[in-house]
């Protein structure tokens, strides 16, 4: 057993050859936080501004009605396989713009849970919570839903799939609230005319829709309106069990390495990549980001800032539209939605291997934006140019002088560029349509000491594009560094850890969502609704070209403890910093730019600055 006055001086390495003899079993990389915090503890993600209105008296302003509706006022206890259902009525007043806000309080011991907000069978959003202390935490959380206004417009049944455990040793019950705003913004962009999702389509019998792949799927068939201009679809993904840290799995062929001193690892590579199908068509990709949730890695890194995207999974819009010729048959189409994997042929060479280890949890929805009523629309079938992904890898195995396997190298690159054209007739004439993504993927994974310590390089850039008649592009990069330990042996676990990732998006044209990708609300002199930055207070507009994203992560963590049945930990340590910039270009030149940078150590906060200024693009 380590000494209390040991375990705070260790570094990695020395940590884990002191613990490394006593054997034991690999860890998920997934740890449930048993610390003690002195006080309630306000949980945050570091993400851009949301505009809120709130109403004058009587409850109008110029920007019409304020409604604000609870959705949910619900406790999550023994909650899998048993969602909550509400019902939800539209307000009595013409809305363009709503935004949720999702409030969470808990006390204990919990794991962070997955959590997925639906109407019926569409999802509408994807979080995880934060892991609760002993003292209690409580986080709020708001996102904009415009882009779901034909759902808002209507009666819905409100699912919410939080699955939690409560028993003895898992305590954390999570209190959770979920609101809705209604209010009106002048100018804003066109939503879809009608959202059809692709999933399991079990809203009817009051349970989440979510496939797990790849023992579910997502297949689903519809028959389109005849009169569409442009489509879109949205995917929702990410991976859970032994696929939550997939970017870290080793190939198949090598899971046994370490086997004679730690357990089988995790296969099937560490490249992922989600297929947009329709009629069994390729129409698109998707390559996951890294979502890290609040037990991920060592849970000190994570309070009170939560990983880049924790509370709001982002999804990625593949735009469908050179297929819309196709679709206006008026006869039924497939769309489903399937994660590959890396095949490693015995470490030789790499193909795609067409399923991977549980779990992937996805979801998607068709976005559809009509034209003029009675319309058909025709044109020329799309010219799909998909050849396959080139993979390449290398891997390499290190032994001690008893021959015992002692490290594991291994590499793994791949790109992709995916072309998709055809001749689109809507009522204002003929037009080329196009869909292009063009995306590579680096991935170094090293583990050294028989497996017990991980360090992973990776990255992940593309550029999606539209062709010029719609006008749409997202530029995206995805950098991530790891270093990692972690040992457990009958009560004793010990975790050390340092990360740095990235998230980088920019994004041009007509984005399907608003928040966050798309300079939606952009601050003028003039106006009566006031977004709170730093009690500062500013006033809104709407309109938007485009808008960049910038989010960074740093951090540091360590835990042990010798007594897993206990809640206080001999050692809890964890210091993160997040720089967060984002800057929106309005039709009118104005230009928004909000930046962030804040510090934690042990969870509390060491510096916070925020910059929020409006003015003109010199453009």
């Amino acid at each position: 057993m380590l000494s209390r006055s040991l375990i705070g001086g260790l570094t990695a390495l020395s940590f884990a050859v002191a613990v490394a003899a006593k054997g034991g079993q690999r860890h998920s990389k997934r740890t449930s936080d048993t610390s003690a915090n002195s006080g309630e503890l306000h949980d945050f993600q570091v993400y851009p501004p949301v505009l809120t209105a709130s109403a004058d008296a009587g409850g109008k302003n110029e920007y019409g009605c304020v409604v604000t509706q609870t959705l949910m006022d619900y406790d999550f206890a023994n909650s899998y396989g048993v969602p909550y259902v509400g019902y939800y009525t539209p307000p009595d007043c013409d809305f363009n713009r709503v935004v949720i806000e999702f409030n969470l309080t808990s006390r204990g011991r919990q794991y962070d849970r997955l959590a997925i907000l639906y109407f019926n069978s569409t999802e509408l959003w994807r979080t995880s919570t934060a892991e609760p202390t002993q003292d209690g935490i409580f986080y709020t959380y708001k996102k904009e839903m415009h882009q779901y206004l034909p759902l808002w417009k209507e009666p819905q049944k409100i699912i919410f799939d939080l699955g939690n455990i409560v028993n003895s040793e898992y305590t954390g019950i999570l209190n959770t609230t979920l609101t809705a705003t209604f209010f009106t913004v002048p100018d804003t962009p066109a939503a879809a005319d009608k959202i059809l999702p692709i999933s399991r389509l079990l809203g009817a019998s009051n349970s989440s829709s979510v496939a797990v792949l790849p023992s579910e799927d997502t297949a689903v068939s519809y028959t389109l309106p005849r009169n569409l201009k442009r489509a879109v679809i949205s995917v929702s993904a990410c991976g859970q069990a032994d696929e939550e840290f997939w970017y870290q799995n080793v190939f198949s062929s090598d899971t046994d390495t370490f086997v004679d001193v730690s357990p089988v690892l995790y296969g099937d590579g560490p490249w992922r990549e989600v297929q947009v199908l329709i009629d069994g068509m390729l129409a698109g990709v998707s390559w996951p980001f890294p979502v890290i949730f609040t037990g991920g890695i060592v849970p000190g890194f994570w309070k009170p800032i939560v990983g880049i995207d924790a509370f709001d999974l982002r999804e990625h819009e593949i735009d469908i539209t050179p297929f819309i010729p196709y679709l206006s048959d008026g006869k039924p189409h497939t769309f489903n939605l399937v994660v590959v994997s890396v095949n490693d042929h015995g470490g030789e060479y790499a193909t795609i291997a067409n399923t991977t280890t549980d779990s992937w949890y996805v979801t998607g929805k068709i976005f559809l934006f009509e034209d003029e009523e009675g319309h058909i629309t025709t044109g020329s079938m799309p010219v799909i140019k998909d050849p396959l992904p080139s993979l390449q890898i290398t891997r390499s195995i290190s032994t001690n002088s008893t021959g015992t396997n002692e490290t594991l190298t291994e590499t793994t690159t791949a790109k992709r560029s995916l072309l998709i054209t055809s001749k689109l007739k809507t009522s204002s004439g003929e037009k080329e349509v196009s869909w292009s993504q063009d995306i590579s993927y680096e991935n170094f994974n090293q583990l050294i000491d028989y497996g017990w310590f991980q360090k992973t390089i990776q990255l992940t850039t593309g550029t999606d594009k539209t062709g010029s008649s719609i006008g749409y592009s997202l530029s995206y990069e995805y950098p991530f560094n790891c270093d990692w330990w972690y040992f457990e042996s009958g009560e004793e676990l010990g975790i050390y850890g340092n990360i740095s990732r990235s998230l980088t998006f920019d994004v041009l044209g007509p984005s399907v969502f608003p928040n966050g990708v798309q300079a939606s609300v952009l601050a003028t002199s003039t106006g009566k609704d006031r977004l709170e930055i730093s009690g500062v207070e500013k006033a809104f507009d709407s309109g938007g070209l485009g808008s960049s994203l910038r989010t960074s992560q740093t951090a540091t963590g360590s835990y042990y403890s010798d007594d897993l049945t206990t809640t206080d930990p001999i050692y809890n340590f964890g210091s993160l910093n997040q720089t967060m910039s984002f800057q929106g270009v309005a039709n009118d030149g104005s230009v928004e730019t909000y930046s962030r940078n804040v510090g934690v150590v042990n969870s509390t906060i060491t510096h916070d600055q925020t910059l929020f200024e409006v003015g003109k693009s010199s453009n």
